[in-house]
């Protein structure tokens, strides 16, 4: 297993996407208007998406703390998806 990529939720865009690449230097893959940007740094990967577009991608609503322009997820690379449910399963995850 490998670290991939992190997904960022955002409320701004244009502040998010100049400080990764100015200020980070981070190689912007997508335009900035678009929903989803990619941008990349020494080989992982950093997803920003607006929050609202990100709720109409999953159908699903979320809460985030007022103020805060981003939140994050972390996306792992796995080879098996297979052996990956097998472990959780036999380690009884989630709890019940």
């Amino acid at each position: 297993m490998r670290l991939d990529g992190f997904g960022i939720m955002v409320d701004d865009m244009p502040t998010m996407v100049r400080f990764y690449h100015d200020v980070l230097g981070f190689e912007i893959k997508e335009d900035e208007n678009t929903s989803n940007i990619f941008l990349e740094k020494d080989g992982t990967l950093f997803l920003l998406y607006r929050k609202s577009d990100f709720e109409k991608m999953t159908g699903r609503k979320f809460s985030y703390v007022k103020g805060i322009n981003g939140h994050y997820e972390i996306a792992l690379s796995v080879s098996n998806y297979v052996e990956v449910d097998k472990v959780l399963t036999s380690r009884n995850f989630p709890p019940k």
